[in-house]
């Protein structure tokens, strides 16, 4: 009865999405993306999607649906916030500050937890599906497909950058000039954020996950994952451990053994996720304890699971809410001859 019920919302989901023309949200804020220049073909990893309409736009993934309101349109439906929100309403502060500036009530919402709710997709009705910044499957991509066009990531599962995010939504909603002008906006907010901290200019930064309760490995981030990628972008350097793991896989993430702590002896500074426990942990180990950064405190703790740590994985509304705030505690630590700083 399920599949058979899928079917049906998809028939109509696809019938309506060549109907329906400018609609509104509950309140009465336009959804329309006032885009032009369709149809408009958009290539990316899982194929080619060519968009007719995105007078009506649902999101998948992480952030995709803060590109239409970064440009002042209201989806009709997004992905469900399950880490990071600040109260446990699905919605990341940011993105409720910029419904409350538009006016719009919140749209509707799914839980992606197990993967795409395609049943919650296709009753938005939507024209498009912006997926920029996420991780579908071939499989997931073609069920989704058949309630509406989808632009997919363009290269690497989670491996989207922010700037890539803007700008393949933004051609999708036929708003490509005005993404590119969000995002020489937002690189302007990102270099001012830094600029205020000239030693992080100097400083090897190396964003790291570390298992609470296994120190015998060291996590970190590769170029491929937008945290670590951001950090070069917005001018720190890469430490070379880093360099030589993005250069030679497409992996994200990596883990080495903890015996293998010295080849981050150039690190000046860690990032990581943790609680006010971390720091002393880390140098209490006796390998972990040896590595530079760790042993002179240079540890920027982001409290998991809280809106600042979401926001060191870049968005096109995070950036205004958080990167002076980010950059702020990178460069408050990175001066520290000990303690550690962690923040919410």
């Amino acid at each position: 009865m399920r599949m058979k019920r899928l079917a049906v919302l998809l028939t109509t989901a696809v019938l309506a999405a060549t109907a329906t023309g400018c609609s509104s949200t509950p309140d009465g804020a336009t959804s329309s993306s006032g885009g032009t220049g369709f149809p408009i073909t958009v290539t990316h990893a899982l194929g080619t999607t060519t968009v007719t309409s995105a007078e009506r736009i649902a999101t998948v993934g992480w952030s995709n649906q803060e590109v239409p309101l970064a440009l002042g349109v209201v989806p009709v439906g997004m992905a469900k916030a399950t880490w990071g929100d600040d109260n446990g309403n699905g919605v990341m502060p940011w993105v409720e500050d910029k419904l409350k500036a538009l006016g719009a009530q919140t749209p509707a919402m799914y839980d992606e937890t197990d993967g795409p709710d395609y049943e919650a997709v296709a009753a938005t009705e939507p024209d498009v599906i912006l997926a920029a910044y996420s991780g579908l499957t071939e499989e997931q991509y073609t069920k989704l497909s058949k309630i509406a066009p989808v632009v997919a990531y363009p290269s690497i599962p989670w491996g989207t950058t922010w700037e890539e995010t803007i700008a393949l939504n933004s051609k999708a909603m036929g708003r490509e000039a005005d993404g590119k002008k969000l995002i020489a906006d937002l690189t302007g907010q990102v270099n001012t954020a830094v600029s205020a901290h000239p030693e992080l200019k100097s400083t090897k930064t190396l964003f790291a996950y570390l298992e609470p309760n296994d120190m015998s490995k060291i996590g970190y981030y590769t170029l491929n994952d937008p945290r670590a990628n951001f950090l070069k972008t917005a001018g720190l350097p890469v430490p070379s451990a880093v360099e030589s793991s993005s250069a030679t896989s497409k992996d994200f993430y990596v883990q080495v053994s903890a015996e293998q702590a010295d080849q981050f002896n150039d690190v000046g500074l860690i990032v990581t996720y943790g609680d006010g426990s971390t720091l002393a942990r880390l140098q209490a180990d006796p390998l972990l304890g040896k590595i530079p950064a760790i042993k002179a405190g240079h540890v920027a703790v982001l409290q998991d699971s809280t809106p600042l740590a979401a926001a060191s994985n870049p968005s096109p509304l995070s950036i205004p809410w958080g990167a002076a705030k980010y950059f702020d505690l990178l460069g408050r630590v990175a001066k520290l001859s000990s303690p550690v700083s962690t923040a919410r």
